[in-house]
């Protein structure tokens, strides 16, 4: 059995920037504290929902070391350090370890993506590259292809892999994963909408977006099924489940990101390509939050 980088829900932070498109560090404290204070059980920097594809190397090694200091060790930092680079992903991996991340993140690579044999080499080397953990992450979405069972079972016996986190929404594949790896792989939700399944099939918790906005929410949903209380989690998943997945009507993190600025929590606009949301994603975000009585 290897060792649990944490149980309950974990938040891919949002990245606040400036009217000038910096990062705004003050924004990014303020939400760190805040998250920890509403009992958010860990925080994940430099991931899709903060936009990391648009962050400079100084930026990303920057903002992995501010969120270790500013946490100061009250909640396990895992940071984004997947690339589609392999030799890339080990120097951001190796920087994210010499400032102090707990854990790390990685994504399956994408746009020139590579076979099953390829992951195995690639997801390999990192983690000989560093002695701290790592999560997986499954996003065929995002990347165009998918960690099958038969690779999430050979990258399971590598001492320092020991998660992932499955955005794939094929909870039959995500069942094979658990039965197949067992206490050698935690599994993460990596939809908000999938928490209870994914927890009753032996999930350790989620990696959320609407942790953002609800990370007291998050953390009770995953608490309840962490205690076994299926029933309650699933009537508050399912109260939040229409704010969840508006979250997703544009292109994350930007309703997200409109969202926390409607909550006066100032984290401005994303970088380009993504935009700021348009009035259509507004009132929709707007009138999901007011559903649940947010604003």
């Amino acid at each position: 059995m290897k060792n649990t980088i944490f149980t309950g829900a974990g938040t891919a932070l949002v990245t606040p920037m400036n009217p000038d498109g910096s990062i705004n560090y003050d924004v990014f404290g303020a939400n760190i504290d805040w998250q920890i204070e509403q009992g958010i059980d860990a925080v994940i920097v430099c991931g899709t929902t903060g936009e990391a594809s648009t962050l400079t190397d100084e930026e990303h090694v920057e903002l992995v070391r501010y969120c270790v200091e500013r946490t100061s060790k009250r909640v396990p930092v895992i940071a984004g350090t997947g690339s589609n680079d392999t030799a890339y992903s080990v120097w951001l991996s190796k920087e994210a370890e010499r400032v102090g991340a707990d854990a790390l993140l990685q994504v399956t690579p994408y746009y020139n993506k590579t076979s099953q044999k390829g992951l195995i080499r690639h997801f390999t080397e990192i983690a000989e590259s560093v002695s701290i953990p790592i999560v997986l992450y499954n996003v065929p979405i995002r990347t165009g292809m998918s960690i099958s069972t038969d690779t999430y079972k050979t990258l399971s016996e590598i001492s320092n892999i020991v998660a992932t986190k499955e955005a794939s929404s094929n909870i039959s594949a995500i069942a094979e994963i658990i039965a197949a790896c067992g206490d050698d792989l935690d599994v993460y939700s990596g939809n908000d909408s999938e928490i209870v399944p994914i927890m009753s099939l032996g999930g350790k918790g989620v990696i959320s977006t609407c942790g953002n906005i609800i990370p007291n929410v998050a953390h009770e949903i995953t608490a309840l099924c962490l205690s076994g209380e299926f029933k309650k989690a699933a009537e508050l998943q399912l109260k939040y489940l229409n704010l969840m997945n508006t979250l997703f009507v544009d292109v994350n993190p930007i309703p997200v990101k409109a969202a926390l600025n409607m909550m006066g929590r100032n984290v401005g606009e994303c970088r380009l390509p993504l935009i700021e949301a348009d009035d259509t994603t507004k009132a929709k975000v707007k009138s999901a939050m007011q559903g649940v009585g947010l604003i």
